[in-house]
This record gives C-alpha cells, structure tokens and sequence, in this order.
C-alpha cells in the first residue's frame, strides 16, 4: 500500500512539474502577444492620425524632424555676400519724367531717380520660312536637289509644313526632359511660342526625331560598357498596360533608360555585355546577381534592412544588428578616406574590414531579425565591400535612384507609354536629354544640328 501511495505522489510530482512548465510557456507566449498587441495598437494608432493629416506621402516621419529648438534659421549664414537678380543685358532704356505733381500738377522740389530693371518676355509668333529648294538631274551622279539648314525633312503636299529643328528640339526638352505630358507640352509651345499642332502631330514628330538620334542612343550603350563602374536599378511602367519595367543604367557622365516587358538579368546582359569588366552597383534583386560581374550591394538597403529588423517586436534593437550598424558606418568612412591614406594604408584598412564582416557573419545568432539579416548579408558576402576595390564606384545605389526620378514623375502623370514605338522614343530622347544634363550640355543646342538635313552655314 506505501508503495502505491509512494507512485502516486511521484505521478502527481511530475504532473505538477509539467503543468508549471506549460503554465511558465503560457505566460510568456502571453507576454510576447501582450508586446505584439502593444506595437500593433501604436502602430494602428499612428495610421489613424496619419490618415487625418494632409500631404501624407511628402510629410517627414515623427522620428525623423528636427525638434524647434534646433532648427537652422531660415536664408543663408550671417555676413555672406548679398545675392539679387540681375539682368545679362539692357535692350531699352526708359524714362518716366516727373515735371508736375501727378494729382495737382503742382512744382517738384528734391528730384531723385529711381532705376529699376525689368525682365519681360515679349509677345511671341513664330517665325516662318518659305524654303524653295530644287531638284535636278545631274549627268554624273544622277537626280541631285538642294537643302537649307532650316529643313528637317523633304516631304511636301500634305506633309509640306513642318517644324523647325528648334521647335521640335524644345518639344522634346518638355516631354521627355521635364516630364510636360504631350497635352502640356502643346498648351506651352503655343501659349510661349505661338506654335499650334495637336498631341497626336507632336507624338509623330517627337517619333521622327527619337530615329535620327538612334545613332547616339547606340553609342550611350557601348560608352558604359566601357565604363569602370554602371549604377542600375529599375521600377514599374505602362506600355498600353502594366506589367512594363524601366530600367536605368547610369554613371556620372552618361544614362541609359530601357523600357522593357521583362525584370529578368538578360536585360543587365543585353545591356552591358556578357563580358563587362567593370562594377555593377545595384540593390539586392536577385535580377542582379546572375550576371558574373564585379559588384557591390548599395549599403542603403542594407541599413534599411538592419532598421526593419530592429523594429520588430521578436528582435529588438540587438547588439549583433548595432555591429552591422557600426561596420557599414566604419565602410563608409574607410571609401570617404581613400584619397587621404597611403595606398598600403588603404588596402590595411580594406584587410581590418573585410576580417570584421567575416567574423559577424560567423557569429551565432537566435532572434528572427537576426537570423534575417545575416542570411542576408551572407549571400552577398563578396559583394558587401565592392565599393572599397573600384574607385568609380560608390557605397550606395542613390545615383541610379535619382536618375529614375524624373521618369517616376513623368509616370504619376502618364502612367508611361501607350505604344512600343512610343516607349522607344521615350527611352532614347530621354536617355540623351539626361546624358546631356550629367555633362552640363544644353539639350537643345545638342539636338538641332542633328535633326537638320545639312549644317547650318
């Protein structure tokens, strides 16, 4: 019987050991619900009161202003010179005399003049020409004709009256430069210039001058494949419908635009070559990583990636992500120094970092943020410090971003293109009006030589 009694009370021990167990797992499965519902109320809290307060998408985030006691005054620093608008030239000079009072027409004493300089834009027509050109038949070579450098074209009857290359030169300045859609573009050209024609007359013409700069657009390609370092990054587009990427590939001095029916890396390969040799500075699209070119991954994306595994309720802000934090920070003093340090300094400070990025990499980690952000970072190990190897290249991919901004403009307005002939205009006009703005160029005087049939003079 003491032998029963003695079973049961070791029964009831382990039952009793057990339920604590399972009592001690529910409550910090509680506390763990408990932190989720918290963040999820604050966060729904915080989306409530956004969603009442205007210029949602342009507003600063909480964390991110600066509080009012630190604000910078507005204007520049105390004591820099004065800066005021000032005309490049005089046309006309005019007086208003003052002989009387104005209202009584009683005697001025104390005269003083008063100069002040004024900028006006006069009321403008376009100025047309009636080019009478020739055509003959030359024993030697042929049917022969004449050309005038105002000539863009030789057609005549319905299509006789065409556009000059200024006109169409600035057409293609506001639609495919300053995002004006075709409808805009139009109202400005005339309102400005006096010029009348319908969206769908520009749309043609725009067409005609996109394919004779084709050349050009050609020869932007082959200039980056020769490049020692491209900045890619590509976004949504509308070619009649979605499903339509616009890629850019870029670098201080030229940028190509692609509009293509594909996110695939055959497009980085159609782009830059099966064989490039020089660094391909991109996010981390697994689009990327196909290609065996020299890379580096924008540091960028990896910080945001750090930041939104620290703002998660399983992870927290952890001492393994605030490594990472520091390493990136340490990266990018290191690229800034390059200039500063001897050659053997450098490459030592090269070696330091690259030891360091191992060792976090090696590191044993539990959390899920964790987890996440080293799996991340191991897989693009080779690519984490690129930056420091190729001095064309950068630490972020902030270049490709800021030359796909104009075209995100240009897309809240239009969406994209309608057509593929309409995309293929769109990339190469825009593709050589940004190239022209990296060299400080003016577009228009680039293009009008090109769109003319013979030379001017």
């Amino acid at each position: 019987m003491a032998e029963n009694w003695q079973e049961i009370v070791e029964r009831l021990q382990r039952e009793n050991a057990e339920l604590r167990a399972e009592r001690d797992a529910l409550r910090l499965r509680v506390k763990q619900l408990e932190e989720l519902v918290a963040h999820l109320q604050s966060r729904l809290a915080e989306l409530e009161h956004a969603a009442h307060r205007p210029a949602a998408p342009f507003r600063r985030p909480e964390n991110k202003k600066v509080p009012p006691e630190q604000r910078k005054r507005p204007g520049r620093e105390k004591g820099h010179p004065g800066a005021f608008r000032q005309a490049p030239h005089i046309d006309e000079e005019v007086e208003v005399p003052l002989a009387a009072c104005p209202h009584c027409q009683g005697a001025i004493t104390d005269r003083v003049p008063l100069t002040q300089v004024i900028e006006e834009i006069p009321p403008c027509r376009p100025r047309v020409f009636r080019v009478i050109t020739w055509r003959g038949t030359c024993a030697k070579c042929g049917e022969v004709r004449t050309h005038h450098p105002l000539q863009t074209s030789t057609a005549q009857g319905a299509a006789g009256t065409h556009l000059g290359p200024r006109a169409l030169s600035l057409g293609a300045l506001l639609n495919k430069h300053l995002g004006l859609t075709m409808s805009k573009t139009c109202v400005v050209l005339d309102k400005l210039c006096g010029l009348k024609f319908s969206r769908g007359g520009l749309s043609q013409a725009l067409d005609r001058v996109a394919r004779r700069v084709a050349g050009d657009y050609e020869q932007l390609i082959k200039e980056l494949r020769g490049s020692p370092a491209v900045f890619a990054d590509e976004t949504s587009w509308w070619v009649g419908g979605p499903q339509w990427w616009l890629w850019t590939f870029t670098t201080p001095g030229a940028t190509v635009y692609r509009v293509e029916p594909q996110r695939g890396s055959e497009i980085v390969f159609d782009t830059l070559g099966a064989h490039y040799g020089g660094m391909l500075v991109s996010d981390c699209l697994a689009t990327y990583d196909k290609p065996a070119f020299r890379k580096h991954k924008c540091i960028a994306h990896h910080a945001k990636a750090i930041a939104a595994a620290r703002d998660r309720p399983d992870t927290g802000d952890t001492e393994y992500l605030r490594a990472w934090r520091v390493f990136f920070l340490k990266v990018l003093i290191h690229w800034a120094s390059r200039d500063k340090l001897e050659p053997a300094a450098y490459a030592q400070g090269c070696a330091h970092l690259q030891a360091e990025r191992d060792q976090l990499l090696a590191r044993d980690v539990t959390k899920p943020g964790e987890v996440a952000v080293r799996n991340r970072l191991a897989k693009q190990r080779e690519h984490l410090l690129g930056c420091l190897d190729e001095p064309a290249a950068e630490p972020t991919n902030n270049r490709a971003e800021r030359s796909l901004r104009p075209a995100v403009i240009a897309r809240k307005l239009s969406c994209g293109n309608k057509t593929p002939r309409g995309k293929h205009t769109w990339e190469i006009l825009a593709s050589l009006a940004q190239t022209c703005h990296l060299r400080l160029d003016d577009f228009v005087t680039w293009l009008i030589p090109r769109l003319q049939l013979m030379p001017a003079g």
